[in-house]
């Protein structure tokens, strides 16, 4: 393994130079999200020298012929006129000016679109409102296609349109395909990226050998919860040469965001602030973090400064939005999340961020409508299905809420508190014994909000299982000393003299046990009152702040 990365990353000489081919392409062709990415890689490798840099693209015939309609539709292109970009492109026939001709005609229907949706639709209302120019391009490029005659970009765009239609494994292949014939494209990779749905499916895929597919192998772990993974492609790629990288950079924060390492998070979003202070892009995600750990003069610091840089992106909003929930004004903060989901429809955090402020508000019809966005959006979103079990068990629906938990569990199997909320629900549904297997593997897991335990030992105690209930209140008790609680170490070394308890044959009694337990209900919560309503859950979720640590994170 280490050698064939060894091969793959060896001559970085011969990366920068299809860094600087492609950003060339990229920019000819309109892709700026493709060329910000090359580019940040290309910054953080050392220069090249005058005669190692890759001379511009030759031109073909066809290029020549088309070149001054290029460049006039490209100058249009850039002012986002893009109908009249694409009428001085139609009798083109280089490769280029199709590209262009194409593109222009999809981003003119994605432009009406969302200026039909913002006029006429709330910020919550699904409208029919589709791109009405996708059909004819999909009939179009799938000719052109079975003729052979589309060049990797014109593959990407391809599967653009298939995947706006929602012919989602036709726009697999087609992505496949446009890996395959130009693997240095960011974008065709990341939209591919958007239509895994599991780990099984991306190993069912053939992609080609190729550096960027390590990129994209880590970013798809992040995706799928398997940071362990993702951080290690990552260090990986850092050690073979992008340690510069503040792309690399942020999807390492990123990924300790999503296992609430919350420190680590903290840490490199700050040297990333540091080495790019004027960047807006995940500074939504860094203001969760901030949110969680109620550090207001930090949070209100970050929103004031994007707000001098461009108040007017998705991210400001958000970090704005962030902001004002922290400060216990909910409406503000929904209002600014709605601003964020005008300037881009299709924000996952903003819909999820604003479900969490209707839930806050009570507000339940609204804040399911919100997460059902957020999971339209993208799938893998285990909190918009956890909130959507959380207002489903509000409004005393356990089996829409059982539905929703598992989901949230599926992709996050490791995280205690779906583990629990699960618990919860078969309590209400009357299964008492896959309550207890939830609750234990919650425990099992590392439980986060030590809520388990409890719930446990009180479920044993509705069903006279006295000394399981014993066990688990004795369980708790040590894994709080074990936390540095110096009283309670002294009350147990007493406890241990005066019973001579054994917890295998359980010699401490049950009524012992809960007594010793109740009599520090200054420092831990009693077992009268374990929380097992969603609204509960939505106190408890919040941390000594006064912010919750669940909906951010």
């Amino acid at each position: 393994m280490a050698a064939t990365r060894s091969s793959e990353f060896g001559d970085l000489v011969q990366i920068k130079k299809q860094l600087i081919s492609i950003i060339a392409q990229c920019k000819e062709r309109g892709l700026v999200h493709s060329v910000k990415w090359a580019s940040e890689l290309a910054f953080s490798l050392d220069p090249l020298p005058l005669n190692e840099i890759p001379p511009a693209l030759e031109l073909t015939e066809e290029d020549a012929r088309d070149l001054d309609a290029l460049c006039l539709a490209k100058s249009y292109f850039e002012l986002k006129e893009y109908d009249r970009a694409a009428y001085f492109l139609r009798g083109c026939r280089s490769q280029k000016a199709y590209f262009l001709y194409m593109y222009s005609r999809y981003l003119s229907g994605e432009k009406k679109k969302d200026d039909e949706t913002v006029d006429s639709l709330g910020p919550l209302e699904k409208g029919q409102v589709r791109n009405e120019a996708l059909r004819e391009l999909r009939v179009e490029l799938s000719k052109k296609h079975s003729a052979g005659e589309l060049d990797g970009f014109a593959l990407y765009l391809y599967g653009v349109v298939l995947r706006k239609l929602d012919l989602l494994k036709e726009a697999v292949e087609i992505f496949v395909a446009a890996t395959h014939a130009l693997p240095q494209h960011w974008g065709s990779w990341l939209e591919l990226c958007n239509l895994i749905t599991n780990i099984e499916m991306l190993k069912s895929l053939s992609l080609p050998e190729c550096w960027v597919r390590d990129f994209f192998m880590a970013h798809m772990f992040t995706e799928l919860q398997m940071i362990k993974e993702a951080l290690q492609k990552y260090q990986s790629l850092m050690e073979a040469g992008f340690a510069k990288s503040t792309y690399i950079i942020s999807q390492i924060a990123v990924a300790y965001h999503n296992i609430r390492d919350i420190d680590q998070a903290l840490y490199l979003f700050n040297e990333l602030r540091e080495q790019d202070p004027f960047r807006i892009e995940n500074m939504d995600t860094f203001s969760n973090l901030l949110y969680v750990r109620s550090m207001k003069p930090e949070l209100s610091y970050l929103a004031h400064n994007l707000v001098e840089i461009d108040k007017y992106r998705v991210e400001t909003c958000c970090v704005i939005g962030n902001y004002y929930s922290l400060r216990s004004q909910h409406e503000k903060a929904a209002l600014y999340f709605q601003r964020a989901l005008k300037l881009n429809p299709r924000c996952l955090g903003a819909w999820t961020l604003m479900g969490h402020e209707y839930m806050e508000m009570k507000n339940t019809s609204a804040a399911i409508q919100a997460y059902r966005h957020a999971i339209e959006v993208n799938k893998r979103d285990y909190r918009a299905w956890y909130g959507l079990g959380q207002t489903y068990e509000i409004l005393k629906m356990p089996f829409y809420s059982l539905y929703y938990y598992r989901k949230a569990h599926q992709l996050r199997p490791n995280d205690s508190r779906m583990l629990v909320a699960l618990g919860e629900c078969y309590e209400k549904l009357s299964q008492q014994v896959e309550a207890k297997k939830c609750y234990w593997r919650a425990y099992s897991v590392g439980d986060v909000e030590r809520m388990a335990l409890l719930k446990l030992a009180k479920l044993h105690e509705q069903l006279n299982e006295s000394d399981d209930a014993a066990q688990c209140y004795i369980i708790y008790i040590q894994d709080i000393f074990s936390c540095g609680v110096s009283c309670w170490i002294s009350a147990l070394l007493q406890l241990e003299s005066e019973t001579d308890y054994n917890l295998q044959s359980s010699r401490l009694s049950y009524s012992e046990s809960k007594s010793v337990f109740t009599s520090g209900s200054n420092m831990v919560m009693s077992p009268s009152s374990s929380l097992s309503s969603s609204s509960s859950r939505v106190v408890l979720l919040r941390c000594a702040g006064g912010s919750r640590s669940s909906d951010r994170i």
